[in-house]
């Protein structure tokens, strides 16, 4: 692929970032990406086979910033697993709240192919170091799932704070002020209380 080729396929994931940020997943049409590009509406095909492959490329790149984002919260630090948790779970929130359209997207794997864009690879690493997180922070006489299926529900448990969080519903019916409280509940719900 030539450096133009190459700057055209970055420019059409850029535009699709951007129309995310703007208005939303159902922006995200070939059609409306090419003329928001400044292509002709057959242009993204050269560089990307199909929708799902762009939309995937799309993706990617907000896996790629909430990693960054996930790494600045936790990483280098000394504090306890639990802290360290805490942080990573104030970052995934911030991220949705933040990148409304991206985060719905990352996770629309309706739309998305997850083959041969290199999204496993970009995704799975964030929800390793979630479970080496969950792994640390749980007592070691702790019974019951291994630290990967309770991190999976601890990511679920995110997931819907996110989502509803940013509805509006939970604000609503919890009377919270923030997230933060609905955070420790979860690691209550998922590690156990914390040590006094």
């Amino acid at each position: 692929m030539s450096e133009q080729e190459a700057g055209l396929r970055a420019r059409l994931v850029t535009v699709g970032v951007e129309l995310l940020a703007t208005r939303g997943v159902q922006a995200l049409s070939l059609r409306e990406i090419a003329r928001a590009a400044g292509v002709s509406h057959g242009a993204p095909r050269r560089y990307f086979p199909t929708h799902a492959s762009l939309l995937s490329a799309i993706a990617r790149q907000g896996f790629t910033d909430l990693a960054e984002q996930a790494e600045q919260a936790v990483g280098g630090s000394a504090a306890d697993p639990r802290a360290r948790l805490m942080a990573l779970g104030r970052a995934y929130l911030a991220f949705a709240a933040e990148h409304s359209g991206m985060f719905e997207l990352m996770f629309r794997h309706d739309l998305l192919e997850n083959s041969g864009l290199g999204l496993r690879e970009t995704s799975l690493p964030l929800f390793d170091a979630l479970v080496g997180l969950v792994a640390e922070a749980r007592p070691a006489s702790a019974a019951g799932p291994g630290a990967r299926i309770v991190a999976g529900a601890l990511w679920a448990n995110l997931h819907g704070i996110a989502q509803l969080w940013g509805w509006g519903s939970l604000r609503l019916a919890s009377g919270a002020d923030d997230v933060d409280a609905l955070l420790a509940a979860a690691l209550d719900a998922h590690l156990g209380p914390a040590a006094p």
